[in-house]
């Protein structure tokens, strides 16, 4: 057997075709074996592995003293793993145990089995037959040390899905619903959750199994920004029982509530420790009135949470902290706020994407490093998006990128209302986090169609791709959730519940039937691949493609059109939620809310068009240059022209343009609306031929009207008065500061500002 093997082995070599390793050849379940003594998620990933196998193979796979896949511990940096082929044997080598859960359900990836069998109810295609190179290997090892998702605003989505799903109380997430997270996040090679924390939700600790769960599933636990020291203080904080919580006048009470909690975790080594304070939900910290006295709380607090960490845990600086300077927290520590050098610094994007600070020179040199906690969903000002997941691609990269290059590789978190939900955008922010390298500007396309490829084969993964980039690109546009152009927590003493109503909308007919028809064309090409898709796979394309297309694209028709297809659009909504919560017989009952905290955008109601037209002399995306300077780069999926230009700090674009009208006319510059990572400007200068340069500055105060109508409109636009002659002309775009990303520019006498696009 073994001389005809190697033959076999020299007939490829000479023919020049690699030599295979069958690990699974169509008759015998595939074997393996493990070292003697496992951590619990060594287990639990290999129970995974098996069903993976069961499923594509028809077979279990059985423990051989001879086996075909080996895992064994090996050595180097935390959670990675090698898998090499070693005299016939795939040899999966974990650094930990961690490592060697995220290697053996590498294999299934190898085999075609989605991260998403289960959320995504992506079926694997049965193979009869699974082979490796000979001479196969990868060695893996995550970029940032602790990856995972915040399960925030779970009101209309996780926690009504969780209840139906394990009959457990009300308003609990049961600890089957968090073993189902914790799996994926395991198939998505992550490793830590803040767990869902929202009034009405019972608090994750007192979720009889949850935290053991976690332990045996080796996941992390942290909590958010307003949640010191593990507690849920929305959950677990009894006013009428402990008093106010003010450290100032009850501090005696807020030490034994946290006390309470580290003596409940000794012991367990996942968990991170959030320290300093708020209120007891999104708030200020009570009983401090002016920002020097909340200076000096916070600080007491910070330093008390070190004292506490060292009596009840252990030496603070062997714990993992993090600090989250967010909201009015950001200019205290801005102040001087003495944090341990061993703290992660945790810093937030704007809700919107857009990250508002990153580590300086200094920081970047802390012991703790740095790490992201980013929105891909949000409950607030200027608006919700807890419907659909529509953050471009190309702004997680570009965002996430940068973090990674400041130095935030500690901890990165990502905010989900449900994971299912978010699915790709999730996917994409994660194999950042565990690669930094497997993307690139150019290579975001290409990325999003590998896992359309993934859950729904080549073809179909192909044909479907172009459709879901212009998908994105017109949910940048406007999100479906902001297609009503109304606002929320506004005030309350002028609009019901602080909600503006849907009335009039500034696009003219032509802009609103452009952007119907654009849905349309996304439709045709969804409904034309549906053939192509595996019969196993309707839901999951369903849930995946189907319904956010046809969702979003009813909400711009209920919006734009006139009564009776408005109607029709909203009653198409309510079809479509319908039918996902009836997936796969019932499983999903509850995820999906098609009007979450039932804002006016989602009701039965259709808006004016009130837009003027725009008289455009000259429009072009930024891409289209004539020169770049060096350092320029295109970011493929990003902003409205979808290849918005990265400009680094004194780099230049220039544009050559020929116009047949002179006289007065104006400059408009459409620019991602980033938020200065220095603390510093945002500023660009653009030039018209030999006029003076005009400098802009994207700069704006956090929650003022222009930056609200910046992050809805997903662009920033600033005017300036020119003057041109017939002929040929040049505009140079230049940027001052860091972080400036052009994404296209128009002259013309008038522009509809939250128009259809330049």
């Amino acid at each position: 057997m073994r001389k005809s093997a190697l033959v076999w082995a020299l007939m490829l070599l000479s023919l020049g075709m690699k030599a295979q390793v069958v690990w699974f050849d169509g008759v015998h379940p595939i074997t393996y074996s493990l070292p003697g003594q496992v951590e619990p998620v060594v287990q639990v990933a290999l129970d995974m592995w098996k069903d993976d196998m069961r499923q594509v193979t028809g077979l279990m796979p059985i423990v051989s003293a001879r086996p075909v896949v080996r895992v064994v511990q090996g050595r180097g940096a935390a959670d990675g793993f090698r898998i090499s082929v070693k005299d016939g044997q795939i040899v999966v080598e974990g650094n930990n145990s961690r490592g060697m859960a995220y290697g053996l359900l590498e294999l299934s990836r190898m085999a075609g089995v989605s991260p998403w069998i289960w959320w995504g109810d992506v079926v694997p295609e049965r193979k009869a037959r699974l082979t490796i190179d000979s001479d196969y290997t990868t060695e893996q090892q995550p970029s940032v040390a602790y990856r995972g998702i915040f399960l925030n605003d779970e009101d209309w989505s996780l926690r009504p899905w969780s209840q139906a799903f394990e009959s457990g109380p009300k308003g609990q997430i049961g600890p089957q619903t968090y073993r189902k997270i914790f799996e994926l996040l395991l198939r998505l090679r992550a490793n830590a959750v803040w767990p869902a924390m929202h009034e009405g939700t019972v608090a994750f600790f007192q979720t009889p199994g949850a935290k053991a769960m976690a332990d045996s599933c080796g996941i992390v636990i942290g909590t958010s920004h307003c949640e010191p020291l593990l507690r849920n203080n929305v959950g677990e904080w009894d006013v009428k029982e402990r008093g106010a919580f003010n450290y100032r006048t009850n501090r005696e009470a807020v030490q034994r509530y946290w006390i309470e909690r580290l003596q409940a975790v000794k012991g367990s080594e996942n968990n991170i420790f959030t320290i300093g304070m708020r209120g007891i939900h999104d708030s200020s910290m009570e009983g401090y009135q002016t920002e020097q006295e909340k200076f000096e709380g916070l600080q007491q607090v910070i330093d008390d949470q070190q004292e506490l960490l060292r009596t009840y845990i252990g030496d603070p600086a062997q714990q993992m902290q993090m600090f989250v300077p967010y909201k009015e927290v950001l200019q205290l520590y801005e102040r001087g706020l003495q944090v341990p050098d061993y703290v992660t610094l945790m810093w937030c994007d704007d809700n919107y994407g857009y990250l508002t600070r990153l580590s300086d020179a200094r920081e970047q040199m802390r012991q703790g490093g740095g790490g992201i906690y980013y929105h891909l969903s949000y409950w607030g000002r200027p608006h919700d998006y807890l419907w659909l997941t529509t953050t471009q691609p190309g702004l997680i990269y570009t965002e996430m990128k940068a973090a990674y290059d400041h130095n935030c590789r500690k901890l990165w978190i990502a905010n989900v209302h449900d994971p299912k939900v978010a699915a790709y955008d999730l996917e994409l922010f994660l194999d950042m986090a565990w690669d930094i390298n497997s993307i690139t500007p150019t290579t975001i396309c290409q990325h999003l169609e590998r896992w359309l490829c993934t859950q729904f084969g080549q073809e179909a993964g192909c044909r479907l791709a172009p459709a879901m980039q212009e998908y994105y690109r017109l949910c940048a546009i406007r999100k479906p959730e902001f297609m009503g152009w109304t606002q929320v927590e506004l005030d309350k003493k002028v609009y019901p519940r602080g909600l503006s109503t849907v009335t009039d909308i500034p696009l003219t007919p032509q802009e609103a039937a452009a952007r119907i028809a654009d849905f349309e064309r996304i439709k045709a090409i969804v409904a034309n691949t549906r053939p192509l898709i595996r019969p196993q796979l309707m839901d999951a394309f369903f849930a995946a493609v189907e319904y956010p297309v046809f969702a979003a694209a009813a909400m711009s028709r209920k919006i734009l059109s006139d009564s009776v297809e408005s109607h029709r659009a909203y009653e198409e909504i309510l079809s479509l939620t319908r039918r996902y919560n009836d997936l796969q017989g019932g499983k999903w009952r509850g995820l999906m809310d098609a009007a979450p905290r039932r804002l006016p955008v989602f009701s039965d109601v259709h808006a004016k068009l009130v837009g003027e037209t725009a008289d455009t002399l000259i429009a072009c995306h930024a891409c289209d240059y004539t020169e770049a300077s060096e350092g320029c780069q295109i970011i493929q999926m990003l902003g409205h022209s979808m290849r918005a230009v990265a400009i680094p700090k004194g780099g230049e674009l220039t544009y050559r343009f020929e116009v047949t009208q002179e006289g007065p006319a104006t400059l408009f510059t459409a620019m991602i609306p980033t938020q200065p990572y220095d603390q510093g400007d945002l500023r660009y200068a653009v030039q018209v031929d030999d006029a003076a340069p005009v400098i802009i500055s994207l700069r704006e105060p956090f929650r003022s009207e222009s930056w609200k109508q910046s992050v809805l409109r997903g662009q920033a636009l600033k005017a300036v008065p020119v003057t041109l002659s017939k002929g040929r002309h040049t505009l140079r775009l230049k940027a001052l500061d860091g972080h400036i990303i052009a994404d296209q520019w128009m002259i013309g006498s008038l522009l509809a500002l939250q128009g259809h696009a330049l």
